[in-house]
C-alpha cells in the first residue's frame, strides 16, 4: 500500500509542478514513540535502556488549551544529535523536500526550548523548558532554508523570533487571532511584515464560520466588521478576500467552501473525533473563479 501510494504521490506532484503548482508540507517536530523514525533513531530520543520515554512533549498551558496540552511523544537528545553531526535530522529535512516543494514546520519555538514533561504525568502542567539546538541546527541545512516556513504560534519569546529572522524564515499569522481589541495585535493585517504567510485557520482552529458563530465573542465579531469595513456578503468571503490583500495567503478549502464546525480537522488537547473530515467531492467550478477574480485583483 506504502509502495503504491508513492507512486501515485509523485505522479501527481510531477504534474502539478508542471502546471506551476507548488505543495507546501508539514514536518511535525516529534514523530510518535511507536513510528519507524523513532525505532531506527533511538540514540537520538530520551529513553530507557528498554525504550520507554523518560519525557513526554506537550506545552504549558496557552490559547488553544488552558488546562496545557500533553502530546506523549518523546523528545529528541539534542545532545546526542549534535554530537551525530545533525544527520538524523537532515536526513528526515531532505527526505520531506523530495516529497513537498515547502516545509512547514511545525512548532517553531521548540527549537529554541520546548517543554517536557516527565513520563507518567497526565497533564503537561509539570513540564519544564529545555534548551533546543537553536541555529546550529538549521546551518547543517543551509542550503535548505529558502523552502522552510515556520510556525511561530503559541508562548513565542524574543529569542524565537530573532532566530526566525536570522534565518530569514517566513512566520505564520492567523486571521481568527486577530481580534482582540488590541491595535498592536500581530495578527492584525496592518501589523504584517512581508515576509510572513496569513492562513484564515490552521488545522488546529475552527472553520472560519465556525469560529464567527460558535467562538467569536459579540466584541471580536463587532471589530472584525469595523475593520473590513462592513458586513456586506458572506463572513468567509470578507475575510478571505482581507487576507488575500496582504501577505502570501492560505486559505482551507473549508473555509472556501463555507463549511461550519462540522468540518474542523483537529480540536487540540483532544484524543478523539480528530482528522476525520474529509473533501468527498470536487468543489464547484464557481469557487475557483471567485478565488480567480481576487488572485488577479491584488496581483497574486
Amino acid at each position: 500500500m506504502q509502495y503504491i501510494f508513492w507512486r501515485q504521490w509523485s505522479d501527481l506532484k510531477r504534474h502539478v509542478n508542471s502546471l506551476g503548482i507548488f505543495v507546501v508540507g508539514d514536518l511535525p517536530i516529534y514523530p510518535a514513540h511507536d513510528s519507524v523514525d523513532v525505532w531506527e533513531g533511538q540514540p537520538y530520543f530520551k529513553l530507557a535502556p528498554d525504550g520507554t520515554p523518560l519525557y513526554l512533549s506537550g506545552v504549558p498551558p496557552d490559547y488553544f488549551s488552558p488546562a496545557s496540552q500533553l502530546w506523549g511523544t518523546p523528545v529528541y537528545d539534542w545532545g546526542a544529535l549534535r554530537r551525530g553531526g545533525y544527520l538524523w535530522w537532515t536526513r528526515r529535512l531532505r527526505r520531506l523536500l523530495e516529497v513537498f516543494d515547502y516545509i512547514r514546520l511545525d512548532h517553531f519555538r521548540g527549537y529554541v526550548a520546548y517543554w517536557e514533561v516527565p513520563h507518567g504525568e497526565e497533564t503537561a502542567v509539570n513540564g519544564r523548558w529545555a534548551p533546543g539546538p537553536g541555529e546550529e541546527l538549521f546551518k547543517a541545512v543551509e542550503d535548505l532554508l529558502p523552502r522552510l516556513i515556520a510556525e511561530d504560534l503559541g508562548f513565542i519569546t524574543t529569542d524565537v523570533v530573532e532566530l526566525r529572522r536570522r534565518l530569514g524564515l517566513p512566520g505564520m499569522r492567523v486571521l481568527q487571532f486577530a481580534w482582540d481589541g488590541n491595535p498592536a495585535n500581530e495578527h492584525k493585517p496592518h501589523n504584517y511584515e512581508r515576509n510572513l504567510v496569513a492562513y484564515t485557520g490552521t488545522h488546529d482552529n475552527n472553520t472560519l464560520l465556525g469560529w464567527w458563530r460558535d467562538e467569536a465573542t459579540p466584541r471580536a465579531r463587532r471589530e472584525a466588521l469595523a475593520y473590513m469595513g462592513g458586513c456586506r456578503g458572506a463572513a468567509n468571503w470578507r475575510f478571505i478576500r482581507l487576507l488575500f490583500s496582504t501577505v502570501v495567503a492560505v486559505v482551507p478549502i473549508q473555509d472556501v467552501l463555507g463549511l461550519g464546525a462540522e468540518a474542523r480537522i483537529n480540536k487540540p488537547a483532544t484524543r478523539r473525533g480528530n482528522w476525520k473530515w474529509r473533501l468527498h467531492a470536487q468543489p464547484p467550478p464557481t469557487y475557483a473563479r471567485r478565488l480567480r477574480r481576487l488572485a488577479k485583483l491584488y496581483g497574486r
